[in-house]
């Protein structure tokens, strides 16, 4: 699971090198809605998602808007600009931008742990995007790229809030029904801002861009999906969680072998202090 959706960031990069970023988001989300469409059936389908209410169907459309539509957007674009590796280390303050939100808007306590877990996160992304120069974002030198790529983590935190309102949902109608929705979001706004030209040049589309298409749709959502499903059955919710600690790890790993990006100290350093962060602000919450 962890490994698969450290894999997307590379994957990801494969992808906007050789296609329009929107386009890119829009192939991945059909395609795997199309998958989670199979699987929601042969599970129960409607059966199994019961009669909605107009606020579930609000709530459902929201998180689409966020959690796919938004994230794909700032992910594909972003990574038109940064390096996968470092792009990787966003997810370090998906977390702590969750935590604070939720400590903002839904009074929930944040415990000495968790604030240091989120100082040692921010500091191990901060010290990776600004490649070991932190001081140069604080003079207004993060690039445009950096900027971007820190929208996934706000589109991530707000889907996560949503998410706390379609508890009586499960989980597999949840992602399926937002996967769809927000294929349809990206379709349109790749249709108009894009253009069907964008569309016409996917006869010629290398087939290393297709492969990490169907890897993105296939493994960092569906399968990556489906296992942590099973892990949370298996090891329980907190375990389970506390493996996302490790996609930083395996962004920069596999964007290293595949893409040939350098692990430079300032990756090295800040990648340590953002999986630590994340692991102490873990057992925060289970205090």
């Amino acid at each position: 699971m962890a490994a698969l959706w450290g894999a997307s960031w590379p994957m990801g990069r494969v992808v906007v090198l050789t296609m329009p970023p929107l386009l890119g988001a829009c192939l991945r989300f059909v395609f795997a809605s199309t998958l989670l469409m199979v699987w929601w059936l042969h599970a129960g389908g409607p059966k199994r998602m019961g009669r909605l209410s107009l606020r579930q169907w609000g709530a459902l459309a929201m998180a689409s808007a966020t959690g796919i539509f938004g994230y794909a957007l700032f992910f594909m674009w972003g990574l038109q600009h940064v390096p996968a590796g470092r792009a990787a280390m966003v997810i370090a303050l998906n977390p702590a931008a969750t935590l604070l939100l939720a400590a903002v808007f839904l009074r929930e306590r944040l415990n000495a742990p968790i604030l240091f877990g989120m100082a040692l996160a921010m500091v191990g992304a901060v010290t990776a995007l600004s490649v070991g120069e932190p001081w140069k974002l604080i003079q207004g030198g993060m690039g445009s790229g950096e900027l971007i790529v820190l929208g996934c983590v706000a589109c991530w935190a707000i889907y996560t809030l949503i998410g706390r309102q379609l508890q009586s949902m499960d989980s597999l109608s949840i992602t399926t029904m937002t996967a769809l929705m927000g294929a349809a979001m990206l379709f349109v706004a790749s249709w108009v801002v894009e253009g069907p030209r964008a569309w016409a040049t996917l006869a010629q589309t290398p087939a290393t861009t297709w492969l990490s298409i169907v890897g993105l749709a296939l493994g960092a959502t569906v399968l990556a999906y489906a296992w942590f499903l099973d892990g949370v059955k298996t090891l329980g919710a907190s375990a389970a969680a506390a493996f996302i600690s490790l996609v930083p790890i395996f962004g920069v790993l596999f964007s290293s072998l595949w893409l040939g990006e350098r692990i430079d100290l300032s990756l090295a350093v800040g990648g340590a202090f953002a999986v630590v962060g994340m692991l102490v602000m873990h057992w925060g919450r289970k205090r």
